[in-house]
């Protein structure tokens, strides 16, 4: 088997991961940095996602030997010049709420037209191998900013996000839809399909 750690101390995503690829027969131990507490706070000072995300994934590498899977994400609205993007979770500033971040959105996108609110999610995820190989893939889901919050389920963004093709944010559908449309569900199906590659595995 062939560990790789989430770079996270957020169980529920290990969980996540091994679901997903449980049925891809492929010789993978999900771990977690709960395994290596020596492990502290990683940095991300990279000027995209992806950056992001690698940059996380190699510090993992660096300091442990394993391989190594991280993930950036984050909110990129049209009207505001990509902003809130890679700052997504400390737009109004420290410590990091959701309620403060939301509000600001929707100060700044005052007067805004529903047709120029267009925005999207993106998730990207880095995984790094120890002997230098690595891949990077990028998930988005395209939506429109509310101009108030719709919905008491998710998080973060969810209650001003809306899916026009459903007419409701991300706040209002139930979780198994918004994980099928999410764009870390799309980065996810991304990174399985190249994970046989890159570890090897002769899938054929």
């Amino acid at each position: 088997m062939i560990p790789i750690i989430v770079a996270t101390r957020n169980e529920g995503k290990v969980r996540e991961l091994a679901a997903l690829t449980k049925d891809q027969d492929l010789p993978i131990q999900w771990r977690s940095l709960r395994d290596y507490p020596t492990v502290g706070e990683l940095a991300e000072t990279g000027d995209t996602f992806q950056a992001n995300a690698r940059m996380k994934a190699a510090q993992v590498v660096e300091l442990t030997g394993v391989a190594a899977l991280a993930d950036d994400s984050g909110l990129v609205v049209d009207a505001l010049q990509g902003a809130p993007g890679i700052y997504s979770a400390r737009f109004a500033g420290e410590p990091k709420d959701d309620r403060r971040n939301i509000a600001k959105l929707l100060t700044q996108l005052e007067g805004v037209p529903a047709q120029a609110r267009t925005a999207r999610f993106v998730c990207a995820l880095a995984l790094l191998l120890p002997d230098g190989r690595e891949v990077i893939v990028e998930g988005t889901c395209e939506g429109q900013i509310t101009t108030s919050l719709r919905g008491d389920g998710g998080f973060g963004y969810d209650p001003v996000f809306l899916i026009p093709a459903l007419g409701q944010t991300f706040a209002e559908i139930d979780g198994a839809e918004k994980n099928r449309r999410s764009h870390r569900a799309q980065a996810m199906q991304a990174l399985i399909k190249a994970l046989p590659s890159l570890l090897g595995v002769d899938k054929g």
